[in-house]
């Protein structure tokens, strides 16, 4: 598809490269992202590969860097998009804009008394790659830490406007080889909370001894 349209469409504008890039390309790439989400490096890679070689089409931009060329065409990257994507399709599970009886079922805690939001979803542990990137597993964390005003929008518009605005700073957008940050980790957490309690426990014994 981009042979085609590198050699059919000459000259093309920004605009124009746009738009026949999402409706052409762009799309087959996206397809059925919610259940077929690449984990592995080479399989992402693989993916944005294809944007990478979209994005020379252009003459202007074919010697940029591809983290340049995505900013110039304020085009995110796929991997966050898919990302973006799998926040959206959860929002619309808990929110009923899905009939309930054909989505996956997604428990919500009863009482959280932890920062994040009041609609936390029930983090499973998971032994298995299979059960561990399905799509109720690899939503939890990140769902579980955006703030409160955006996943109790009043609608999907309106929900996919404050999660823009929310991570219109995160360096996966133009980035694919990082990861989303401020998604918390609870091993992490629970890691460094072991360390201080050590740290501040010797610490308390230096000052005995000295």
């Amino acid at each position: 598809m981009l042979g085609i349209i590198k050699r059919i469409f000459r000259g093309l504008k920004y605009d124009a490269f746009l738009t026949l890039y999402k409706a052409l390309v762009r799309s087959h790439l996206e397809y059925t992202n919610s259940v077929l989400n690449p984990h592995h490096v080479q399989e992402i890679k693989a993916l944005e590969q294809v944007q990478m070689r979209a994005t020379k089409i252009l003459p202007s931009l074919k010697n940029k860097p591809y983290q340049e060329r995505l900013k110039i065409l304020k085009l995110p990257t796929l991997k966050f998009r898919r990302l973006i994507g799998d926040m959206i399709e959860t929002y619309k599970m808990l929110a009923g804009v899905y009939d309930n009886l054909v989505t996956p079922s997604i428990p919500i805690l009863s009482e959280s008394r932890t920062r994040g939001n009041s609609l936390k979803i029930v983090n499973r542990r998971s032994h298995y790659d299979l059960s561990k990137y399905s799509f109720c597993s690899r939503v939890t964390n990140v769902w579980n830490n955006l703030p409160e005003d955006i996943v109790t929008a009043p609608s999907v518009n309106s929900f996919k406007n404050r999660l823009d605005k929310f991570w219109s700073t995160q360096e996966l957008k133009y980035n694919w080889q990082v990861e989303i940050t401020g998604t918390g980790s609870r091993s992490f957490s629970f890691i460094v909370k072991i360390f201080l309690k050590g740290f501040c426990y010797s610490n308390n014994l230096l000052l005995l001894w000295a």
